[in-house]
């Protein structure tokens, strides 16, 4: 007598990854679609030969939809949007691997690849000058206002100049790389009559200005390693008279009178002489002609 036996498979046994715990460190300006883990470090075995459907996701919150894999039955992770290293700077990633498919209601076996990535900052931002005030809570943009200062016709001022709404600096924004920064005049010096320290910023004279004419000069900060990353303020320089004496009141106290009751922006009038407007005037040495 022959007997035919049989065996059937029984799904008695779970995927298995080859390695359940991946670390991965990409730069920030890594391209998007650029694989992260390939198919091979995340294709998980079945003893029971079943066909592996996978999923993909996120623990971290704020950080969904970054990395996606190339379908339930391909496991490569990749970089499905742009990173931003000032939203996050890591993300923990959980793989799983099924031995049917994620809508089934049969028995199903599963196992769990824990995928750590973290973000290494780029050097994507040019220098910024400071003040500087961000647009909209966009730590990516910072907008700085123009610098301004003063200098005196026919007079050289050995000392750095005094601007506003503060000295020229700037600083790299890519804040774990901080790379150095150097500047230049690049525009409106006229007869070059100003220098600008690389190192530090300091806006000095060469020479003297004899003409009133304001300047309206353009300072490049540029980082030492990528020269192709800068950035140009702009400095006016406005050429006055030189001030020899302070202003002063013509009078020490000024006496007025004002009636109870009347309106906002009537007249303070001059005490003893309730026809005449009170007058404050101030006088300058230096413009006895206006």
């Amino acid at each position: 007598l022959q007997i035919l036996v049989t065996i059937l498979n029984e799904n008695d046994n779970s995927p298995v990854f080859p390695q359940p715990n991946i670390t991965r460190d990409i730069p920030e300006d890594t391209e998007v679609d650029t694989a992260i883990v390939s198919r091979e470090e995340v294709t998980a075995s079945d003893a029971d030969l079943d066909t592996i459907y996978y999923e993909l996701t996120t623990t971290v919150q704020d950080t969904d939809g970054y990395f996606a894999i190339r379908g339930e039955n391909n496991p490569e992770i990749y970089l499905q949007k742009a990173l931003d290293y000032d939203k996050f700077d890591s993300t923990t990633l959980l793989l799983y691997a099924r031995d049917r498919p994620v809508t089934s209601s049969d028995l199903t076996n599963t196992a769990t690849a824990t995928i750590t990535i973290t973000i290494k900052q780029s050097d994507t931002r040019a220098p910024w000058f400071l003040p500087c005030t961000q647009l909209h809570n966009d730590t990516s943009v910072c907008i700085s206002s123009p610098y301004s200062g003063r200098v005196n016709i026919s007079e050289m001022s050995p000392d750095p100049l005094l601007l506003e709404p503060g000295p020229i600096y700037a600083v790299d924004p890519d804040y774990t790389i901080r790379d150095r920064i150097v500047y230049s005049i690049v525009g409106g010096n006229t007869n070059e009559v100003f220098s600008v320290d690389a190192d530090t910023g300091n806006l000095t004279m060469n020479k003297i200005v004899t003409s009133p004419d304001s300047f309206l000069l353009q300072v490049m900060a540029t980082q030492v390693s990528n020269v192709r990353k800068y950035s140009v303020a702009t400095v006016e320089i406005k050429v006055i008279n030189k001030s020899n004496f302070p202003p002063y009141f013509e009078k020490g106290v000024y006496n007025g009178t004002v009636l109870v009751g009347l309106p906002q922006r009537s007249f303070v009038y001059q005490a003893g002489d309730p026809s005449t407007p009170l007058v404050v005037t101030a006088m300058d040495e230096d413009f006895l002609d206006v």
